[in-house]
């Protein structure tokens, strides 16, 4: 249906475009898309947008989307670098509410690296398929539910940068799977197994994201974390980040991730090895699998 309202002004264009979007005939596509158009066209508003700048945006958007193939997202890696990342993330997953409102989840952001099909490794196990320097890291991990409950049989698929804040898709010196392994919680929820202590890295500054945080004065800095994906049925599968809370950009990441709750102590002990215990908390849902970032 056409609209049949004579636009004389900013206003009746974002008036009638809202009018056309409430014809959705999807309830959700139809709220979605109307909040849309009423935010951008307020943001548009707002700013002034001139028409250069318009050519700008719309010239950085095809940027993005061309930048981004099998092997790189840029969209993905601006959406983080904007917070709408962790957004998404905390609105959908409400953990622990602290007396302040703070969200307290151990859900966190996926990233990119992520395989399936890591090797199955033992409990105690490490996680070095290649000679990896760095200094040892002991994981004792814990799997709760939102009751406090021990979550067994729970499948804890784990991933982190080596020490020189490489994956092993990117660094042709590690072994295929190296500083990965899947392991299974005990009948008390818990898991654990040794690897070297990962370090901070920064993210790609060669596209779009690279030049805004230029723009910006940024530094490109992620934390040092160690990524863990827990799956079990009737749970929703836990996506985590677990961030060293001795690494210098843990206040600043450039991607808005670390939150409290997912920030863990790496204890060093007497021989120079590390220790980090932490808990996951797993909420009851749909245990679905995420398609893999990147090949």
């Amino acid at each position: 249906m056409s609209h049949t309202r004579p636009i004389q002004s900013p206003h009746d264009v974002t008036l009638v475009v809202q009018a056309v979007m409430q014809q959705t005939t999807d309830p959700r596509l139809g709220e979605i898309m109307t909040s849309l158009v009423k935010h951008l066209h307020g943001f548009i508003s707002e700013v002034k947008l001139t028409e250069a700048e318009f050519r700008q945006a719309t010239s950085l958007i095809n940027e993005i989307g061309q930048a981004s193939h099998d092997t790189h997202n840029e969209a993905v890696l601006m959406a983080g670098s904007l917070g709408v990342s962790q957004l998404v993330c905390l609105l959908n997953n409400g953990g622990v509410v602290d007396d302040d409102g703070s969200i307290q989840t151990t859900q966190n952001l996926l990233g990119p690296f992520w395989r399936m099909h890591s090797p199955h490794t033992e409990n105690g196990g490490s996680i070095l398929r290649s000679d990896t320097a760095g200094k040892a890291l002991h994981v004792e991990g814990l799997v709760i539910d939102t009751h406090g409950n021990a979550v067994a049989d729970a499948e804890v698929d784990i991933w982190h940068a080596s020490p020189v804040g490489l994956y092993e898709q990117q660094d042709d010196s590690q072994a295929d799977m190296n500083l990965r392994g899947k392991f299974v919680t005990t009948t008390d929820g818990k898991f654990w197994f040794t690897t070297v202590k990962p370090t901070g890295y920064p993210i790609p500054t060669d596209g779009v994201v690279g030049r805004l945080l230029t723009a910006q004065n940024r530094h490109p800095y992620r934390p040092a974390h160690l990524h863990a994906l827990i799956f079990k049925e009737g749970f929703k599968t836990l996506i985590s980040q677990v961030y060293a809370d001795d690494d210098e950009h843990l206040t600043t990441d450039v991607q808005f991730g670390v939150t409290r709750a997912t920030t863990g102590h790496f204890q060093k002990q007497a021989d120079g090895s590390y220790l980090l215990q932490y808990t996951y908390v797993m909420q009851a849902g749909e245990a679905v699998l995420p398609k893999p970032p990147i090949k």
